[in-house]
């Protein structure tokens, strides 16, 4: 059951960042789907993420080898009991080498008083965060060092790449010509070369 305090929790790019495989060729790649953005004339994001789940669920199902279910679990953030599950799950996830999980407001896009709120947030493992941090992070000082961060301004950021790219795929999908689609996606890139911490 869902609440509007839900949110649902993603295994970070839906595979261990230890696990490898070798392929041949395209043979053996899979894909770990966990959203539908856009079909026939219209987009998805004001679908819940059980619709979206569904959908991926079934193209598991259509073809096991090409794709791969993406670990989830669905965490009502009013329930106490629910956000100690939705902390177990996640220190099980990385101490198995698990990269981490996103959260993302269960019912997808939401807006605010403000404007949109963001679509999703990485919580990343502590291994992983010893790669972008080093190994002392979690001493007292190194800590409070990284708690004084100011976030903002990749909040904003994140927020702009977002709303870009919702408006590339509503051009995408209103048969808008190829030069305007490309707009949108070129301001994400342009986004993307504002300085900005990349350990953020």
């Amino acid at each position: 059951m869902t609440t509007p305090h839900s949110a649902c929790l993603h295994e970070s790019g839906g595979f261990p960042y230890r696990g490898q495989w070798p392929t041949d060729g395209w043979l053996g790649v899979q894909l770990a789907p966990f959203q539908l953005l856009a079909g026939g004339e219209r987009t998805f994001e004001d679908h819940d993420h059980g619709w979206h789940l569904g959908f991926a669920d079934r193209l598991v199902q259509a073809d096991p080898e090409l794709f791969r279910r993406t670990r989830r679990l669905i965490v009502d953030t009013g329930s106490a009991r629910s956000i100690d599950d939705g902390i177990a799950w996640w220190t099980e996830l990385t101490a198995r080498g698990g990269e981490g999980m996103v959260v993302k407001p269960y019912p997808n896009l939401i807006r605010s008083k403000d404007g949109l709120v963001q679509p999703g947030l990485k919580v990343r493992g502590r291994e992983y965060l010893r790669l972008i941090y080093g190994p002392d992070y979690l001493e007292p000082a190194e800590l409070a060092r990284l708690k004084q961060r100011r976030l903002g301004h990749k909040q904003s950021l994140a927020l702009r790449e977002y709303a870009l790219g919702l408006e590339s795929l509503r051009r995408l999908v209103t048969g808008k010509p190829l030069w305007r689609i490309h707009e949108a996606v070129v301001a994400v890139l342009a986004l993307e070369s504002d300085p900005v911490d990349p350990r953020l």
